[in-house]
């Protein structure tokens, strides 16, 4: 089953739904931001795009910039904040199986359908 996680208040995030949708393919719309992932999940997430987790850190948000950038933090303190600032987790991920894409640009979800 293909899953998208999903900010609805991200354009690119819905520019990666509206692909999804055109294409026909049956997914799962889990809104990351109210469904906090857990640390397993995004471990799992992070292992299907082949990234660390640093990777998966949206470093201009705010609350990065002013908790955490320039700090030396292992790869579980980076998804202790992803978990604790669900906003900080890239958007959109798409994952088919165990194959994972960011979808920026939208177009990049067509390697996994």
């Amino acid at each position: 089953m293909i899953k998208i996680y999903h900010n609805p208040r991200c354009r690119k995030s819905r520019e990666g739904l509206e692909f999804l949708e055109k294409s026909g393919k049956e997914f799962e719309v889990v809104k990351y931001l109210e469904d906090i992932p857990s640390k397993e999940e995004l471990r799992e997430v992070i292992n299907c795009l082949g990234i660390s987790p640093e990777n998966l850190v949206r470093k201009n948000e705010t609350v990065w910039k002013e908790k955490y950038r320039n700090k030396l933090l292992s790869d579980e303190e980076i998804l202790d904040a992803m978990i604790t600032h669900p906003k900080l987790i890239e958007r959109p991920i798409v994952l088919n199986g165990t194959t994972a894409v960011i979808g920026r640009p939208s177009s990049s979800i067509q390697e996994i359908l």
